[in-house]
């Protein structure tokens, strides 16, 4: 006889997730093609949900407007000699592209040569691009200061414009608060930003002002807030800040006269440019506790 001491040991049950689980953490995350964020704003530190699908899936988000935005009144009442509708922007920011007006115009002369056809491709090309949305809805970011109250947002079946992705449905049945862990270079300090330009050239932060550049370009296109649109449109002075930030932290030839260039930018008006801009996307945050 066999003795029991003999018998072959039952293996120890693996661990599996069960299907009401699913996956979690950052598989969780890849597998629905949405990312958590945190935004640092004078206001306050805040988690919120960022996602990129092509123009031509998303129906643009809603915009609530209770009262008649100031930038669209100013706008339309600043007209030239020709009736043309001119664009004013927040009065300190105004000093920062003043100084580019020559430079514009005479690069604007050349522009004009460009041919309808090219346009329309540039158009075409624009539909199918992939193009920043967030957890917002009307027009104002949701952001929520800790990650239980973004998780029962998220399963609470509130409407906000990240409702439209297909995959919203699987994040919110399997998302938990411990899940909502921004990757180091989904954190941004946009707090700092103002600040650090101030100290001047020497002390300028290139990651901190890169990756805020970044934020700030997908917040203003996904909320659609036209003034910081402008303010970091291409060929603008902080965009042409932002390439010469990226230019010197590439090093080599290129970060020489990326640094040159830096120099060449001053530090107050870099500053309040910035200013504009942050100020601007903090009145569109809508905090949650």
């Amino acid at each position: 006889m066999t003795s029991q001491s003999d018998e072959p040991e039952a293996s120890a049950p693996v661990a599996e997730k069960s299907s009401a689980e699913g996956l979690a953490g950052r598989e969780l995350w890849d597998e629905v093609r949405v990312e958590p964020v945190e935004i640092a704003l004078p206001g306050g530190v805040g988690l919120t949900l960022r996602a990129y699908r092509k123009a031509s899936e998303l129906t643009p988000t809603e915009i609530e407007v209770e009262e008649e935005d100031p930038f669209d009144a100013r706008k339309r009442a600043a007209l030239d000699e020709d009736g043309e509708e001119g664009v004013i922007v927040d009065e300190e920011y105004e000093a920062l592209l003043a100084e580019d007006d020559a430079d514009e115009k005479k690069d604007g002369a050349d522009e004009e040569t460009d041919s309808d056809d090219e346009k329309e491709e540039v158009t075409a090309e624009t539909d199918d691009e992939e193009v920043p949305m967030f957890l917002s809805h009307k027009g104002r970011l949701l952001a929520f200061k800790n990650a239980e109250a973004l998780v029962s947002f998220i399963r609470s079946g509130a409407p906000h414009d990240l409702a439209q992705l297909d995959s919203w449905g699987d994040l919110a049945e399997r998302v938990q608060s411990s899940d909502i862990d921004p990757l180091p270079e989904e954190r941004y300090e946009l707090d700092l930003v103002v600040e650090n330009l101030r100290g001047g050239h020497d002390t300028w932060d290139l990651p901190l002002l890169i990756a805020a550049g970044e934020v700030a370009r997908d917040l203003g296109h996904a909320l659609r807030l036209k003034p910081v649109i402008l303010a970091l449109s291409p060929g603008s002075p902080l965009d042409d800040l932002d390439e010469s930030l990226r230019a010197t932290e590439n090093g080599g030839m290129g970060g020489f006269f990326g640094r040159r260039r830096l120099k060449k930018i001053g530090a107050q008006q870099a500053s309040l440019g910035w200013r504009s801009v942050i100020s601007k996307i903090s009145a569109a945050v809508d905090w949650r506790d």
